[in-house]
């Protein structure tokens, strides 16, 4: 078994906050679409317009929050808020089950990752010692490990009390709540750095390295072709017309993402987070091929595999990337300029999806965000010594 060394007692605690926070998240990410559809009547555009709308709801407040982290130099403050706010409304559709409460569930949820996600990762950064890929590669993997634990949650309801959703949601606020206790622990890095300018996003950008820019642009680009992942939960259940291998499909790969982003983001250190992360673009890209082209129940668990190395390969090692090239008293802004820009982007992508799927069926927006985030992929490979 991998030892987990130079882990600080904080970045632990983050990392329980957030294994119960998708524990709670997880339990009803997977089930939401099929909820909308087959019990809501909800279309395939409608899903992904609910998706981008919490997604553009997170993405602006991130950029916000991080900016303000910043400048009043405390981030613990956000966190106890955000991840607060997220679990209190996550069962509201088990109480009414419509498709506007199911909205506002959502876009609140999100609000309330708008308001912790910046100021969290500029948090962990501060507790890294010269390891960013390490400290972030075990948050992901806690963060997911509890993406793994809800799902498998919500299929022993499905077992037991079969079309009963609404359980699941009630269900939910018991994980919600431990996550929200563990938030009062975290403390504010010693010697954090206060940033009190007015214009501190001024500031960042005229200081910002060119390698920082370029990966602002490369991702927002590909958050573009990354659409929401319940679009992946929905090919797989037209390949196997089936729920429960849907969901499973989807735990499997989180189960995946989770034990492989310690040891990614231990491999990011050494080998640089760059490289690392153009090779999640061209395992992305060829996910995506397969789920295109794909009618085989066997293959669907290979491509849910490679989609946790993808997410391993990318999500916390974009994320220590930018934590090496920028300061701290900026790290909230970078951080949240980022995700902002990502989050805009990928509502926009998964709206687009829902639309291009309802029109001209799955293949083709499958096809284009394969080939897209391969030409990505290939661009920043060329510009890496640049």
């Amino acid at each position: 078994m991998l030892k987990i060394k130079n882990i600080p007692r904080s970045v632990i605690i983050l990392g329980l906050i957030s294994f119960f926070t998708d524990f709670a998240s997880e339990m009803l990410y997977p089930i939401t679409p099929i909820f909308l559809t087959a019990v809501l009547g909800a279309s395939m555009s409608v899903v992904g317009l609910i998706e981008g709308i919490a997604e553009v709801t997170a993405g602006f407040l991130k950029g916000y929050f991080g900016t303000l982290s910043d400048r009043i130099g405390k981030r613990s403050i956000f966190v106890v808020i955000g991840y607060s706010l997220s679990g209190l409304v996550k069962s509201l559709p088990g109480l009414i089950a419509t498709v506007p409460t199911v909205i506002f569930s959502r876009i609140v949820d999100r609000i309330g990752k708008g308001i912790r996600t910046a100021p969290r990762d500029a948090l962990l950064a501060s507790y890294a010692n010269g390891n960013t890929g390490a400290v972030f590669g075990f948050h992901r993997g806690m963060d997911t490990l509890g993406a793994v634990a809800g799902p498998l949650t919500a299929l022993l309801l499905l077992y037991f009390f079969p079309g009963k959703y609404s359980w699941i949601y009630l269900f939910a606020i018991i994980p919600s709540l431990f996550a929200i206790g563990f938030t009062f622990v975290v403390k504010d890095a010693k010697g954090s750095v206060k940033n009190s300018k007015k214009k501190v996003y001024r500031e960042f950008w005229k200081s910002a390295p060119k390698e920082y820019k370029v990966l602002l642009i490369t991702l927002t680009l590909f958050s573009l072709v990354n659409s929401s992942d319940v679009f992946l939960i929905l090919k797989s259940k037209q390949i196997a017309h089936s729920d429960i291998i849907a969901i499973l499909g989807y735990v499997f790969y989180n189960l995946v993402y989770a034990f492989a982003s310690y040891p990614v983001g231990i491999l990011a250190d050494k080998f640089g987070k760059k490289n690392v992360f153009i090779i999640g673009l061209i395992i992305f890209s060829i996910v995506y091929f397969g789920f295109a082209m794909n009618d085989n129940n066997l293959i669907v668990w290979f491509l849910f595999a490679f989609y946790g190395i993808y997410a391993s390969s990318t999500e916390g090692v974009s994320k220590a990337w930018v934590s090496d090239l920028v300061p701290d008293q900026f790290r909230g802004s970078a951080i949240g300029l980022l995700t902002a820009l990502s989050s805009f982007a990928v509502m926009f992508g998964s709206f687009l999806t829902g639309v291009l799927w309802d029109n001209f069926g799955a293949q083709v927006p499958f096809l284009i965000s394969s080939i897209a985030s391969f030409v990505i992929a290939a661009v920043l490979f060329f510009l890496r010594k640049n």
